[in-house]
């Protein structure tokens, strides 16, 4: 995808919705995957289809990002030119408020026009998938289009796309208009929150946004424009993960557990790269029992574990249950303990002979750092 540039927009809108999970990171840098961060997924698509200059807007928490992403080594972004940029928050001097997201644009504006790049690919880190870039690009400069957005046809009898984008298309494959998916309809057309777009065209709609006031946020001044100009949609087909709460979150983790899932989104259109930490193979001692679950590697088992997601050098000792659960990097689970449908945050002990059980509509989530004994129940 040769003169294309990549923009990474978190979203500081959607944290709210995850609870203690998001107090001290970005939703984007949730952990998934049993070593992974959401975050990897969009980073890996980009630089499998050879989108080598990425620009990073990280929101608020900007510590978890740096300490993730670093120089962009796992990626090969670390280049002497291009490579990866990470743009900070940027604040109103008086209320020190967030400001929406066509301000940093703008003032980043600089980096854009110095860029070689013609055109851009722009992602919002709210829906997780792998798509094949190459042909949507293909098709955006085929057609000549200002702007191509990215959607897929889902049906949803359940609600699992509740106030997501909905777009609605014309015979021709334009766009006709964009709005939120309210449930009123089984099937639609979901908004994945991505788009190609030109850059002259991205230019002038962040800038006239600024001059006369009628757009906070880029999406806004997408819309603004769309009669005026050229907006297409190109179809998705693969499967899709919104990730807006910790349900969804949750359900995310979950669905990985299905080999058909788990392949097309670690294995279609390239590896996932991460950050590296080098760590033994997972220990599993004599009565350890494992059963459809993703473990990855450091960990210590003697427990039951059952159709769960375990992430790196976690401890379960022996006489523990963990079921329907996430257990994150270095959690503790002491003997005789029980998990059921659960989030355990990072560095937690759960100690011997506790409970911690949730249900698959609100699973339990419990702090980072956290110790629960049998005294604080």
């Amino acid at each position: 995808m040769k003169n294309c540039l990549g923009i990474i927009s978190f979203s500081n809108d959607l944290d709210k919705n995850f609870g203690t999970l998001c107090n001290h990171r970005p939703a984007a840098m949730l952990p998934f995957g049993g070593r992974y961060r959401l975050i990897d997924f969009f980073l890996s698509n980009m630089v499998n289809h050879e989108i080598t200059t990425i620009g990073m807007f990280t929101g608020t928490k900007i510590r978890s990002v740096m300490d993730h992403i670093g120089s962009g080594k796992p990626w090969d972004l670390n280049r002497r030119f291009n490579g990866l940029f990470v743009f900070p928050p940027l604040y109103d001097d008086y209320t020190a408020k967030s400001l929406g997201n066509i301000n940093l644009f703008h003032t980043n504006e600089p980096f854009f026009r110095n860029s070689s790049e013609e055109n851009m690919f722009i992602c919002n880190t709210s829906m997780l998938y792998k798509a094949d870039l190459e042909c949507a690009y293909d098709y955006f400069k085929e057609t000549e289009a200002d702007v191509t957005m990215i959607y897929k046809k889902v049906k949803d009898p359940g609600g699992r796309f509740i106030n997501c984008d909905k777009i609605s298309i014309k015979e021709d494959g334009t766009l006709d208009h964009l709005g939120t998916n309210l449930g009123t309809e089984e099937s639609f057309n979901l908004f994945l929150g991505s788009v190609f777009i030109k850059k002259s065209f991205y230019l002038k709609i962040v800038r006239d946004a600024i001059e006369t006031g009628t757009a906070n946020y880029l999406k806004e001044a997408l819309l603004n424009n769309r009669r005026k100009h050229k907006f297409n949609t190109f179809e998705h087909e693969g499967h899709v993960e919104s990730i807006r709460n910790v349900k969804n979150y949750f359900d995310a983790n979950m669905n990985l557990l299905d080999s058909e899932i788990y392949k097309e989104l670690f294995s279609n259109y390239g590896t996932v790269y991460t950050k590296t930490k080098d760590e033994p193979s997972t220990f599993y001692k004599d009565e350890a029992k494992v059963s459809n679950s993703l473990i990855a590697n450091g960990c210590i088992l003697d427990g039951n574990i059952q159709n769960s997601v375990i992430f790196r050098g976690v401890k379960i000792g022996k006489n523990a249950i963990v079921k329907n659960s996430i257990l994150m990097q270095k959690a503790v689970v002491e003997e005789g303990a029980v998990i059921v449908n659960a989030i355990v945050d990072k560095y937690t002990r759960i100690e011997k002979g506790v409970e911690v059980i949730g249900n698959q509509t609100v699973p339990y989530v419990v702090e980072k750092n956290l110790r629960i004994g049998k005294e604080d129940k």
